[in-house]
């Protein structure tokens, strides 16, 4: 963070200590005690309310500007901030308000959609009922033409015939008959009941076409009516009205399997609020009464939210004639109403203000949209100028006019960005020089990786029954594996022609860690072995003093890898640090007996592939050299047949992941098995490809060193 920037956030921070600060404090405390005393004491007079009015503006007046300080130093400095409200006023803005106005209108909709259903239900009751009532009036007609008159049980039996053809099992609607407006003495009626509608109105003798249905009121009562009309051979007008009081179990059958209901009628009494002040026949007020039905059913889940919705059903005012409105309130779910066909039927003044509410909302939201989207475009202009000066100064610096500064003016973190660029530019030619330097210390790890080369066996002498090949792969510059090869000869006055071979020491190591600390200890211990080898190579004598005041020939001394072993233990624990140590296998082959002579001290045991199949683990030996002192190392000796195969290996071959897991050494055995009849470095190579694709595009994590030798 710039000391710029650190002193803006330290004023910012203490804020009322600035001469604004102290004085938006003073008037906000003035402003609030002004507030507490009208709390106290009331009002205080036209003066006070006057002085607390300038008070409040005042203090908005220097607050504002203080609060737009703290906005644009504080939430709009970082570039995070800017881009974290360019998405709320750009991407989250436009979301939250498209999905509230979805989440409303859906709600509406499944509204009215549950209202829709229940007036449908009714309708299809009322065309039930008009479709008996067409029947029976028929039927009753043609009892009256053929002159069936005086009889009422015919009348009777007509009624439940018609009635039972159309209706089945459910409760049958009350009739009355009339002729020519007047009550039809031959039908029977029931006793006079003040909760059934009272006879014909004279608006109903001459129904429009013939008929008539629909919900009326009538003394309080709300009822299912269906009037049909049906002209006399005589010339008389025949009409039969039927009548269904509208109770709670009416109303339970219309919402079955949607939830509750409420319809309110107009009743006797006090008149309700905001109702309509008409009196009814009898000259009484008018009041609401609820007709309430159904269960509000239980959610299935979270979103199987409540859905309450009023709206108004259309009746008729069976004094008038007139259609009135009354309310019809329905609770729902939408798990109840999802699989209905999506539409309403609904109609009134509700359902106008709803819509009107649904467009002006519709409007407001797009003007809030335009304004977020005016905003957004403001911050990112900023950003993008800031990323405009930042292009142009990398094309400078990429032609070389590494002086260009970029002109800063503002205070955001894109501001501190183009200064940290102008920085960066008189810091680059420093770190040229650092990259020259650099690049000379990779060229003296060069020349040590070109020194280290020359350690490994520059060519490899097969003898004649014994194929060898070698190969180390570093992880890095430097490799802290090792292998070598030693030829021992029979005869070593003789010239190279004329030498005849008579074994070789195989060798393979394993340095604790990787770099050039890794490199220097397998030096060492490349120079210790070789320095055995040459002492056997050069000696006149063929013989050598031993501790134990023995002699013994030094020519037998790399046929007895136990014993070199324990000498190189000795040598590396007095010469290199304590955590230094290594893994070594260490064999001999005699050319004579084709017998192999190796030890082991803590490396991963070498394979003997038989041609046979058959696979040896030599693992006999001891602990890792340069651990610990005094150590002794076991050594294991078989004979080598034709066709067998030494693989001596690395960590570094087995030990690399992937997705899958270890490359491991049942991989390696399969690889060296499927081409063991192929010359030692296809063999190898073979391997190398197969680590390689298993290992990928990612970092060798060790160095790999594979040894093969095979018995001809």
């Amino acid at each position: 963070m710039s000391p710029a920037k650190d002193l803006r956030l330290a004023s910012l921070l203490r804020w009322p200590g600035t001469t604004l600060g102290r004085t938006v404090l003073l008037f906000g405390l003035i402003f609030g005690l002004t507030w507490i005393l009208r709390l106290v004491f009331g009002s205080s007079g036209l003066r006070f309310d006057i002085l607390q009015i300038v008070l409040g503006a005042v203090f908005l007046g220097l607050a504002i500007p203080l609060l737009v300080r703290f906005v644009r130093h504080r939430m709009l400095w970082s570039l995070r901030s800017k881009l974290i409200v360019t998405y709320l006023l750009i991407g989250l803005a436009p979301v939250v308000l498209v999905v509230t106005l979805v989440m409303i209108s859906a709600y509406v909709a499944a509204g009215q959609f549950s209202i829709h259903l229940v007036e449908t239900r009714m309708q299809a009751e009322l065309s039930q009922m008009g479709s008996e009532n067409a029947a029976m009036t028929v039927r009753l007609a043609h009892l009256l033409n053929t002159g069936t008159n005086g009889r009422p049980e015919d009348f009777t039996a007509a009624e439940q015939s018609a009635a039972s053809a159309v209706r089945g099992d459910q409760p049958r609607p009350r009739m009355e008959t009339f002729v020519n407006g007047a009550p039809f003495s031959l039908q029977r009626r029931p006793p006079h009941d003040e909760d059934l509608p009272l006879g014909l109105p004279s608006w109903a003798v001459n129904p429009k076409k013939g008929g008539f249905r629909s919900i009326v009121l009538d003394s309080g009562g709300l009822y299912l009516v269906a009037v049909q009309q049906e002209r006399l051979l005589d010339g008389r007008e025949f009409t039969l009205l039927s009548s269904i009081p509208v109770t709670t179990s009416l109303v339970e059958t219309f919402v079955d399997g949607l939830g509750h209901a409420q319809l309110f009628t107009q009743q006797e009494g006090r008149e309700a609020p905001n109702s309509d002040p008409n009196r009814n026949r009898r000259g009484g007020q008018l009041r609401f009464h609820a007709i309430s039905a159904g269960n509000d059913p239980p959610p299935i889940n979270l979103a199987d939210i409540h859905v309450q919705f009023l709206s108004t059903l259309t009746a008729t005012d069976w004094d008038t004639g007139t259609p009135i409105s009354l309310p019809l309130e329905v609770e729902s779910r939408p798990s109840l109403l999802y699989l209905q066909l999506f539409g309403s039927s609904l109609r009134g003044v509700i359902t106008s203000a709803i819509r009107v509410g649904l467009i002006v909302l519709c409007v407001l939201f797009a003007v809030i949209e335009a304004l977020a989207l005016t905003m957004a475009i403001r911050l990112s202009r900023t950003v993008t100028a800031s990323v405009a000066d930042l292009y142009d100064a990398t094309l400078r610096i990429d032609r070389g006019e590494l002086h260009h500064q970029i002109a800063v003016s503002r205070t955001d973190q894109m501001a501190e960005l183009s200064r940290s660029f102008n920085r960066m530019t008189v810091s680059l030619q420093r770190l040229l020089g650092e990259q020259k330097e650099k690049e000379r210390m990779q060229n003296e790890l060069a020349i040590a990786q070109e020194v280290q080369a020359t350690l490994f066996p520059p060519a490899v002498h097969s003898l004649p029954t014994l194929e060898l090949h070698g190969i180390c792969r570093p992880a890095r510059s430097v490799s802290g594996d090792y292998y070598d090869f030693l030829l021992f000869y029979q005869d070593n006055d003789r010239s190279a022609s004329e030498k005849v071979a008579t074994g070789v020491g195989i060798a393979l190591g394993d340095i604790s860690g990787k770099g050039i600390s890794a490199a220097l200890l397998m030096a060492t211990l490349h120079s210790a072995v070789r320095l055995v080898y040459s002492a056997t190579e050069t000696s006149t004598r063929g013989r050598v003093l031993q501790p134990d005041g023995t002699e013994s020939d030094l020519g037998l001394l790399f046929t007895n890898p136990g014993r070199i072993m324990s000498m190189l233990n000795r040598h590396l624990y007095r010469s290199t640090q304590p955590e230094k140590y290594a893994t070594l296998f260490l064999a001999h082959y005699d050319v004579a007996t084709q017998a192999l002579t190796y030890s082991n001290a803590g490396h991963l045991p070498s394979l003997l592939l038989g041609r046979d199949g058959s696979v040896r683990r030599l693992d006999v030996g001891g602990t890792v050299v340069g651990l610990l002192d005094g150590m002794h190392y076991e050594e294991g000796r078989f004979q080598m047949r034709s066709g067998d195969i030494l693989v001596a290996y690395s960590d570094g071959v087995t030990e690399p992941e992937n997705e899958f897991g270890e490359f491991g050494e049942e991989r390696l055995i399969e690889e060296v098995q499927r081409y063991r009849d192929q010359p030692l470095h296809v063999i190898s190579s073979r391997v190398m490809q197969a680590l390689d694709a298993w290992i990928g595009s990612e970092e060798r994590p060790d160095d790999i060193t594979l040894v093969l030798a095979r018995q001809v």
